[in-house]
């Protein structure tokens, strides 16, 4: 498959120290990668730099067949959407009024649909000031959604959209982050904490750590007792089942830097 982006010896800095640090990354047109790591892995800040919203202090990032710093910002938003973590929005817009800012001229029926697909077309009317912290995040998902309405081949980059959701409308939302895989071509790009629905969910997964990328590639080649151990600093069990791999901290294990802080005190 095409890389739709392409990454080079990314480095951001930030008061003299480096966030991300000589980091390649290729994502496929059709792909979804997943970004996981500790705090302060440097997920976010990479999301950031792929979508030309962070300065890169060395290095190049590519969308399609064009460098970013070479986009407008109208081609930059045909090309990319991207997910916040918070998306700050004081104004009182209904929902589905927040879903046509997307792109200039979409009609409410076409946004309706966006809500659908997110599980709110009942909240159309209603406030967004009023919804509940997930249900802003999913109409923020519909946003994002509907900016890239009608285009092929594009890049959808999610910072943590699951964090404020629960397990069903996880699942909802990674569904759709496949579907505009699969179904419009895009290369997705999401941040997540829970290394369960990275496994299954992602197509590859990078693990960062100190700014660094520390493996990639299928769940089951990076994501092993090993390699997490090392990176979280704490075990984890890793288990293969039907439904793929479930992986969670390991019972009875404190975290390395917790442990040594109750061996010191």
């Amino acid at each position: 498959m095409t890389a739709a982006i392409r990454a080079r010896g990314v480095a951001v800095m930030a008061g003299g120290a480096a966030l991300v640090d000589g980091v390649d990354l290729d994502v496929a047109a059709g792909e979804v990668v997943a970004l996981v790591g500790p705090n302060g892995a440097g997920k976010s800040t990479l999301l950031g730099a792929l979508a030309g919203d962070r300065r890169l202090a060395r290095g190049t990032v590519r969308l399609g067949d064009r460098e970013l710093g070479a986009l407008s910002v109208a081609e930059l938003a045909r090309r990319r959407a991207v997910l916040p973590q918070r998306a700050a929005l004081a104004a009182p817009y209904t929902a589905l009024e927040v879903v046509q800012l997307a792109r200039q001229g979409l009609g409410p029926a076409v946004a309706r649909g966006y809500l659908e697909d997110v599980q709110l077309e009942s909240f159309a009317a209603r406030s967004y000031l009023a919804l509940s912290g997930g249900e802003q995040q999913r109409v923020q998902l519909a946003r994002v959604l509907a900016q890239l309405h009608g285009a092929r081949g594009a890049a959808l980059f999610l910072d943590e959209p699951t964090a404020a959701l629960d397990p069903r409308h996880q699942l909802v939302v990674l569904s759709l982050a496949r579907r505009a895989a699969r179904g419009a071509d895009h290369a997705v790009v999401v941040v997540l904490h829970d290394l369960t629905l990275a496994a299954r969910w992602a197509d590859r997964v990078v693990v960062l750590a100190g700014g660094r990328v520390r493996a990639t590639g299928a769940a089951e080649a990076v994501l092993t007792p090993d390699t997490l151990a090392a990176v979280y600093g704490t075990s984890f069990e890793v288990l293969s089942g039907g439904g793929g791999l479930v992986i969670a901290p390991a019972a009875g294990q404190a975290p390395a830097a917790a442990a040594a802080a109750e061996q010191a005190s």
